[in-house]
């Protein structure tokens, strides 16, 4: 009937009285919210508001931190805005040849450990997207600590399938000159500093170099650094995180949660909210991501390095993955985790879900990768026997790059070795060495 009226009447005496009433309240409400917001603690180790009810935290009950990711199981972009523009159609179709690249040579050293031509061997099946995702996010000049699942990092930087088998065999190619197990690669030239067996070490030598481009004024690249989830159980991990934020370093700790510390699954590592909820104690930006989206990888890390370097702050990545295969050539997965579950997996590897992007995009399809799966087995076996041939680094590098002039006591040593084979030609397999 109101509405027929022509005329609008005033709220009556009755409805004044309630909106005052209402707005008295709000006003009152906020007034009590600023004084309580303003009774903070003064006490120098942390500032929080104080309350007069007794509860203890139970972190249980707090909220789950998100995942990060814009490509399903399917290969579909849930959300078209979030697709890096810069990213081109042949772009993609190179990131997923490098991965097929990778896990074909997995399959081949692996292998040729178990045949004794070479004596250790870890494989990347289930994380290549964590690679080649944050490798393409970075600078060449971004210097990069790893732990040892990250040889597709290598191979986007452009470590060579030469280098990758010298390496392993350690022969006269070497870089290290034989003097590392397998898979511990380093390359100075590709900003790659030479990999360690023991855990989470490079997680504070990280934060240090972060520590001196920030004195050099470097204020175009940072460092990142690469670790497991049972790196972040190390006590490195502590001093890495604190230094990286207290001193404010350009770092980005980067952590593949596969769901296992060599046998240890991560239920029997941690109680907390993965490793992310880790840098919200030591003040760090962080996101968790899907790993095995190589899209998500590469926005967040993109995101995370410009905020590292605009803001010289550390910021820590958790890229939540599976490791499909063994820990190493010295690991039998099946002692402590059903046969059955790297299965459960197979259907979504980094791999997998990418070529079904590229095959609704029709970028790729059967013909194309059965091509390339040949093409790139022909091109690994082809290094991998060649490398094979390629004698051990001569015995004198023992002895060499500790000292710019070799002092007495190495001399000695280096003196005592030649006349041992020399006394005992046919006890060594001095044929073997370069001369």
């Amino acid at each position: 009937e109101r509405k027929k009226k022509k005329k609008k009447k005033g709220p009556t005496a009755g409805m004044r009285f309630l909106l005052q009433t209402v707005q008295a309240c709000r006003r009152a409400l906020s007034t009590h919210a600023v004084r309580r917001s303003s009774e903070m603690s003064r006490y120098p180790g942390a500032s929080s508001q104080f309350v007069n009810k007794l509860q203890i935290q139970d972190p249980q009950t707090m909220e789950r931190i998100s995942c990060y990711r814009i490509m399903d199981t399917s290969g579909t972009i849930t959300n078209p805005e979030e697709f890096p523009p810069e990213i081109t159609d042949d772009t993609v179709v190179q990131w997923y040849k490098e991965m097929v690249t990778l896990n074909q040579m997995d399959s081949i050293l692996y292998d040729s450990q178990r045949q004794g031509r070479i004596s250790f061997y870890m494989t990347n099946y289930g994380e290549e997207g964590t690679h080649i995702g944050s490798a393409a996010a970075l600078d060449a000049k971004d210097v990069i600590f790893a732990q040892y699942r990250e040889a597709g990092v290598l191979l986007h930087r452009g470590f060579s399938l030469s280098q990758f088998m010298s390496q392993c065999y350690s022969n006269a190619n070497d870089l290290g000159k034989g003097r590392q197990m397998p898979v511990h690669y380093g390359a100075a030239h590709l900003n790659f500093h030479t990999i360690s067996s023991p855990l989470g070490t490079q997680l504070p030598q990280a934060a240090g170099a972060a520590y001196a481009f920030k004195l050099q004024g470097n204020k175009e690249n940072c460092v990142m650094c690469y670790f497991g989830d049972g790196s972040a159980s190390e006590g490195d991990a502590h001093p890495a995180f604190n230094f990286g934020a207290t001193l404010e370093c350009p770092v980005l700790f980067f952590c593949r949660n596969n769901g296992y510390a060599i046998s240890t699954p991560t239920r029997e590592q941690y109680r907390g909210d993965g490793i992310a909820s880790r840098a919200i104690g030591y003040g760090i930006n962080y996101i968790r991501l899907d790993g095995n989206d190589v899209f998500a990888v590469y926005n967040a890390t993109k995101m995370a390095r410009r905020i590292c370097i605009e803001q010289s702050r550390p910021v820590l990545l958790e890229a939540m993955t599976y490791r499909v295969g063994h820990h190493s050539t010295s690991d039998d997965a099946s002692a402590y985790r059903p046969n059955t579950e790297p299965g459960s997996f197979q259907h979504d590897t980094p791999i997998e879900r990418l070529r079904l992007y590229l095959q609704s995009k029709n970028l790729w399809d059967d013909e194309k990768e059965a091509a390339h799966q040949e093409a790139a087995r022909t091109q690994i076996l082809k290094e991998f026997s060649a490398a094979e041939k390629v004698p051990k680094p001569a015995i004198s590098e023992l002895f060499t790059d500790v000292y710019a002039d070799m002092p007495a006591h190495l001399q000695a040593q280096y003196k005592e070795v030649k006349e041992q084979l020399a006394k005992y030609p046919d006890e060594y397999p001095i044929g073997r060495y370069k001369s």
